[in-house]
């Protein structure tokens, strides 16, 4: 996933730094985070099942009639691993954060991303 790009990005970009160690930001990128909403406007549980939801019963292989807020995905739906991470990586998108692999490896049921995306700090 993107995870792998991100050490070679970063390696290429210099901030400057003020004296008492923190970075200089240019104004560009304070107004990109500024826009970002990731504020204090955090998702409720509520917002996240939902979306968590129409994410799933929008995969091509699933029939939506069969998704619930606990359904598995191998289980239930009869989807196999590659068809996880498909769903793992629609989730990434839909909620416009990154899913490190070991965390994403363990996400197999709509109760694990609906709970891991609801404690996640930056799911937009």
């Amino acid at each position: 996933m993107a995870a792998s790009l991100r050490p070679a990005i970063l390696r290429h970009i210099r901030l400057p730094v003020r004296s008492q160690g923190q970075p200089v930001l240019p104004s560009w990128l304070s107004s990109i985070r500024a826009m970002s909403g990731h504020g204090d406007d955090h998702l409720t549980r509520e917002e996240v099942v939902d979306r968590v939801l129409d994410v799933v019963k929008s995969f091509p292989k699933v029939n939506p009639s069969k998704v619930t807020a606990e359904v598995h995905f191998q289980k239930d739906l009869g989807l196999d691993s590659l068809d996880v991470v498909e769903i793992v990586m629609a989730l990434e998108e839909e909620f416009k954060l990154e899913i490190p692999d070991k965390e994403a490896d363990k996400i197999d049921s709509c109760p694990l991303a609906i709970e891991y995306i609801a404690n996640h700090p930056m799911a937009g």
